[in-house]
């Protein structure tokens, strides 16, 4: 087989690929949909709320786990079924910092993710000025943001557990982030990105930062459910393409 052969087969697997995944994805998609279309304002906090909230994020897990099979539990899959427990949680306000802990735990398994040979192929320059650059204003934008909620954090009722409670949080979502930047994958970036741009906007509502917006829970679970199938699609290609490099370097 000659190298235009080789290349002409390896574009019909991509795009093979390409359908497959999104064949996969598809139960995602339909229940963000219905998500966003039975959702109204002043739905009370119910068992079925709940359930129809994570039920994407449940069947994201389940397309992770059927691709990449049972070792994602520890990974990505895993942080997306504790991200389900975390929306589960937040259903109802009482349990705000249990579902701050379930994310917590899944930002971990994604940082610990990020670090594993899956990712090696992007983080070849990781040291590199932009990098580091982009790791400084991570840490900057975060610990500014984090030190401009402090004053309502401490107006806030259990304000003596949610002080610690959102630092912790706030420094695991930036090392998930500052390691999604060393992978240079970019569904994994934008992934991370969207997700602080999710928390961001959730901790301004429910600290009475700003006032209530009308449509501010639709933009949280629009950038929350963006960030989740970002970072699973990165997850899904970084097995892909480490394949791919393995092969590359045997011929």
């Amino acid at each position: 087989m000659d190298i235009l052969e080789t290349h002409a087969y390896d574009r019909r697997q991509r795009r093979n690929m390409s359908y497959a995944l999104l064949l996969y994805l598809l139960p995602f998609f339909l229940s963000s949909a219905l998500y966003f279309y039975l959702w109204t304002p002043d739905a009370p906090a119910s068992v079925m709320s709940a359930g129809f909230k994570s039920a994407p994020v449940v069947l994201l897990a389940t397309a992770v786990l059927s691709w990449n099979g049972g070792q994602s539990v520890l990974g990505v899959a895993g942080g997306l079924l504790f991200s389900a427990v975390g929306d589960c949680c937040l259903v109802w306000p009482e349990l705000f910092l249990h579902g701050m802990g379930a994310f917590a735990v899944a930002h971990l398994l994604y940082s610990l993710t990020f670090l594993s040979e899956r990712y090696t192929t992007y983080s070849y320059s990781s040291s590199s000025f932009w990098t580091r650059f982009l790791y400084l204003v991570l840490l900057m934008v975060g610990g500014g943001f984090y030190i401009f909620l402090y004053p309502f954090l401490r107006k806030a009722p259990k304000s003596d557990l949610l002080i610690p409670g959102v630092g912790v949080y706030f420094a695991l979502i930036i090392l998930m982030g500052a390691l999604a930047i060393r992978t240079r994958h970019v569904a994994t970036l934008l992934g991370s990105l969207s997700f602080m741009v999710s928390d961001a906007s959730l901790a301004l509502q429910v600290f009475k930062v700003v006032p209530p917006m009308q449509y501010g829970h639709i933009f949280v679970m629009v950038t929350y459910y963006l960030a989740q199938v970002l970072i699973a699609v990165g997850d899904i290609s970084a097995v892909d393409n480490k394949d791919h490099f393995s092969k590359w370097k045997r011929t």
